[in-house]
């Protein structure tokens, strides 16, 4: 029987680990915040959705929240104003955020982009980042409301902000782009 040395077994319980909470090794190694700010900001963002679940009045499948260095990004669709301000009050209860930030359009009944538009959007603007060698696109976070396109993130430079932003603009079907990228302090 073939035993792992110590430091190896410990490695790759750590990649599982890591692994297992929903971040990698590599999303680590490429991102622009710190080891600590990202970890930070992935149990703020675990907080709120888990929050949000618990929630009687937000209904988790409409809202989405992620955090870069304890600012908080609230995206999707609502129903009432009662929904918004109870979202963002739970948001701004979780210790280590610093500010709170909303992109929630009020739900359509009617509306012409339903999920399958929305998911085919999120896939053409994710592919277009991913073929530009300029840009960390793993990086950069897509949200899709209403065939409208929603950047977050934290990017290295100005040009990789601008040309993520005009990757986004040029896919068919993007009603628009909102860019809340932001460029390493």
């Amino acid at each position: 029987m073939h035993r792992l040395s110590f430091p190896i077994l410990m490695l790759l319980l750590l990649g599982l680990a890591v692994s297992a909470g929903g971040c990698t090794v590599y999303d680590v190694a490429v991102e622009e915040r710190t080891v600590g700010d990202y970890a930070s900001d992935e149990k703020i963002t675990f907080i709120i959705e888990k929050d949000f679940l618990a929630d009687d009045m937000v209904k988790y499948l409409d809202f989405d929240a992620s955090s870069y260095e304890g600012l908080v990004y609230i995206t999707g669709e609502y129903e009432s104003r009662a929904q918004v301000d109870r979202a963002v009050k739970i948001a701004k209860s979780v210790e280590g955020v610093r500010s709170v930030t909303t992109y929630l359009l009020p739900k359509k009944a009617n509306d012409t982009c339903g999920t399958t538009d929305n998911l085919q959007l999120y896939a053409d603007v994710k592919n277009a980042l991913v073929q530009d060698k300029d840009i960390w696109s793993t990086n950069i976070e897509i949200k899709t409301v209403q065939c409208n396109v929603v950047l977050l993130g934290i990017v290295g430079s100005a040009s990789e902000r601008a040309k993520a932003e005009a990757h986004a603009r040029a896919v068919k079907g993007a009603r628009s782009v909102k860019s809340f990228l932001r460029i390493k302090r």
